[in-house]
């Protein structure tokens, strides 16, 4: 069994659930008592929340491949980032990181694409859904059509995310916020929908969606389980 490298903290409320679902994968694949190898760095989330609201994108990349380069001095395969904003800096990692990158939207684009969907609409932080990083991975490697919410509800999306998830705080009039911009994109034509931050399935689940709903911790970590399995 490989050893997975998870580097989390981003928020550490999504990244517990990360461990769980590794570890509950394995046990069901091989029985008794076998669990996940795996090594958790987790970060400060405050550093790298402060970095990304002022715009500090480089000194972030600069954490994500030195934090990286620790994992695989402790002993790591490879790297699960547990988040999905931070994988903007996926195309640094995947070229001068000392590990190889389970990417986090190739876990949704397969599950996307065995469900035969073609268009999906992409709920995250704002950085997730306004820059192209997400949407162009989804369009180049699986070809599927990504939409996002309008200005306002990206906002709306963004600070539920900031002010309260990562903080372990769940409202239900943030539920309802939640759902009305799923039940907007689905109107708009989306098939599916790409919970594409790790703290979103705290909110929400199936019941919540008109449509399909992809939880990229879930999937992302159950990719993980199953790469380390293979060997």
């Amino acid at each position: 069994m490989l050893t997975i490298g998870l580097l989390g903290g981003m928020s550490w409320e999504s990244s517990a659930h990360y461990y769980r679902i590794v570890n509950q994968a394995v046990r069901a694949a091989l029985g008794g008592t076998h669990s996940a190898r795996s090594l958790m760095l987790s970060v400060d989330f405050a550093d790298v929340e402060a970095l990304q609201h002022a715009g500090e994108w480089q000194a972030l990349g600069d954490m994500m491949l030195r934090e990286t380069a620790r994992l695989a001095a402790g002993g790591a395969d490879f790297l699960v980032l547990c988040t999905n904003t931070m994988h903007l800096f996926a195309p640094q990692i995947e070229e001068h990181g000392a590990l190889p990158l389970l990417h986090i939207a190739d876990a949704a684009g397969q599950a996307i694409r065995s469900r035969g969907l073609q268009r999906v609409g992409l709920i995250g932080t704002r950085f997730t859904m306004e820059e192209p990083f997400y949407r162009e991975r989804l369009a180049e490697r699986f070809g599927i059509e990504t939409l996002v919410p309008g200005p306002e509800a990206r906002e709306a999306i963004h600070r539920v995310i900031y002010d309260e998830l990562v903080q372990g705080v769940i409202r239900d009039e943030s539920r309802a916020i939640y759902r009305d911009v799923i039940a907007a994109l689905a109107d708009a034509g989306a098939q599916g929908i790409v919970l594409g931050c790790t703290e979103i399935p705290l909110l929400v689940g199936e019941a919540d969606s008109p449509v399909p709903l992809f939880d990229t911790t879930d999937l992302h970590a159950r990719a993980a389980a199953d790469r380390a399995l293979a060997g």
